[in-house]
C-alpha cells in the first residue's frame, strides 16, 4: 500500500501533453493551498510512511516540505516523493539525505526523447529536461539514486528511437540507477492517440527489447518483468498494484490524502475530472464480470492468464470504462507468453498451464463474490493445505 500526499492536487510546473491528470486540470480541479496539520492527521490515521506526489511535489515550499519531511522521518523513519526532477535544488538534495527521502523520478528519455513532457517552448522544454537528467545525476553522486518511471510512446519508443534508449539505460546503470518502471502510454484523449500512442505490435517490440535488455544488464532492473515473472510463479506477495484486482472506487494499493486532509483514490481511475470520496468498502465486480464475461465482448473469459493479469489497471480499461479488460491487452498476453516459455525452458510449471489452475480461479471468484480479495500466494497455499488434508482424512 503506498499512501500519496497531494498537497497541491495535480498542480504543476510542466504539461506533459498525454498526462492522466488532465482532465482534472481541464475541469479546474486544481486545489490553491492546504493544511499540514490536516495532512499529518490524514497520515496518521493510515499509519504508514507516505510519499509527497502530484502533479508537481516539489512546488510545496521548501519550509514546509523540511516540516512534513522531518515529521514523517520521526513518526515513520523513512519519507518519500515523486518528482519530474526539473525543481530540484542543493536544499532539495539536503533533505533528501537528512530526511531519508526516498525520490522517484518521472522522466520519458534523454534530450529530445523527453519532448513529450512539454514546458511551452521546445527551449525551454529541453532546458528543463537538462536539469531532470542533471538532478538525475547528481542523486547518484550522492548516493541516494532515484527510481525511474518511463512511459513509452511514439516520442521514445519506435524502432529508430530504442537502441537510444537502450544506451541510456546502459549509461544510468553506470552510474547506479537500479530500478526502472516502464508505462504503457495511458491515453484520455483522441488527440494524443493518434499523436502519440504506440500500436500493439510497437509496445510488444519496445518491451520485448527491454526485456532482453535487462538480461544484459547487471544491477538496473524493469520492475514490470519481475512481476510476470512471480505472477506466473505464484510469488507475487510484492507485485506492483496493476495486476491485484484493484477495485476504481477504493484503490487499495494506492491511499490519497489530498491538502485538505481528504481521502482520495488513485489518480489513474480517475476519467471524470473529479477526485471522488474514497468509498468505504472493496467491491470486485469488476472481476467477477470479466472471469464470466467472452473476450470479444471486453471480458477476459478463458483466457490462460487471467489470474496472472485479472485484466490489468482499470485506469487503462477499454474505452476508459473500468467495467472492461485493460486496451493493452494483446501487449500483455504476448508478453505474458514470452516469460511463460521461458520459464517452461527453466523447468518450471507457470500457473497459466498448472493443472490447479481453474481450481485457483475458482478460489478468486469465491472470494471477490465474499467483497474479499486475495492473491495468487495465498490462494494457492490455502488450496494446497486444503488438499492435503483432504487427502489425510
Amino acid at each position: 500500500m503506498s499512501i500519496e500526499v497531494r498537497p497541491l492536487g495535480v498542480k504543476c510546473n510542466i504539461q506533459c501533453q498525454y498526462c492522466y491528470q488532465n482532465p482534472q486540470r481541464d475541469a479546474g480541479n486544481i486545489a490553491q493551498g492546504y493544511d499540514l496539520e490536516k495532512i499529518k492527521a490524514a497520515v496518521e490515521k493510515e499509519g504508514e510512511s507516505f510519499t509527497l506526489f502530484g502533479g508537481e511535489a516539489l512546488l510545496v515550499p521548501e519550509a514546509d516540505l523540511e516540516k512534513l519531511w522531518s515529521w514523517g522521518l520521526q513518526k515513520y523513519g523513512s519519507n518519500g516523493v515523486q518528482t519530474n526532477g526539473v525543481l530540484i535544488n542543493e536544499n532539495h538534495i539536503r533533505m533528501f539525505k537528512q530526511y531519508k527521502v526516498h525520490v522517484g523520478i518521472s522522466i520519458d528519455g534523454p534530450g529530445e526523447l523527453n519532448d513529450v513532457r512539454w514546458v511551452g517552448t521546445i527551449e525551454r522544454t529541453r532546458a528543463a529536461t537538462a536539469s531532470t537528467e542533471k538532478a538525475i545525476e547528481r542523486l547518484c553522486q550522492e548516493g541516494i539514486p532515484p527510481s525511474l518511471i518511463i512511459t513509452l510512446h511514439r516520442a521514445n519508443a519506435t524502432a529508430d528511437k530504442l537502441p537510444i534508449m537502450y544506451e541510456w539505460f546502459r549509461y544510468l546503470e553506470s552510474i547506479g540507477i537500479t530500478s526502472a518502471r516502464l508505462h504503457i502510454l495511458e491515453v484520455e484523449n483522441e488527440a494524443i492517440q493518434q499523436k502519440y500512442v504506440l500500436t500493439p505490435e510497437e509496445n510488444f517490440t519496445a518491451f520485448l527489447g527491454f526485456a532482453k535488455l535487462e538480461e544484459e544488464l547487471t544491477t538496473l532492473k524493469f520492475d514490470v518483468f519481475a512481476d510476470m515473472r512471480n505472477l506466473l510463479l505464484v510469488e507475487d506477495n510484492n507485485s506492483t498494484c496493476i495486476w491485484n484486482a484493484c477495485d476504481p472506487y477504493t484503490t487499495s494499493a494506492v491511499r490519497g490524502i489530498e491538502g485538505n486532509g481528504q481521502s482520495s483514490n488513485c489518480g489513474r481511475t480517475n476519467k471524470d475530472g473529479i477526485d471522488f470520496i474514497k468509498a468505504n468498502q472493496p467491491g470486485f465486480e469488476r472481476y467477477l464480470a470479466l472471469y464470466y464475461t467472452p473476450q470479444e465482448y471486453g471480458g477476459c473469459k478463458n483466457c490462460r492468464f487471467f489470474l496472472a493479469c485479472k485484466g490489468q489497471c482499470p485506469g487503462t480499461s477499454i474505452d476508459g470504462d473500468w467495467r472492461n479488460r485493460t486496451e493493452h491487452c494483446q501487449e500483455w498476453k504476448r508478453l505474458f507468453s514470452y516469460i511463460e516459455a521461458k520459464l517452461i525452458d527453466e523447468g518450471e510449471i507457470p500457473i497459466s498451464i498448472s493443472s490447479n489452475r481453474q481450481q485457483l480461479e475458482q478460489v478468486f471468484i469465491e472470494t471477490w463474490a465474499g467483497g474479499k480479495n486475495t492473491n495468487l500466494y495465498s490462494a494457492y497455499h490455502w488450496l494446497k493445505e486444503k488438499t492435503i488434508k483432504a487427502s489425510q482424512n
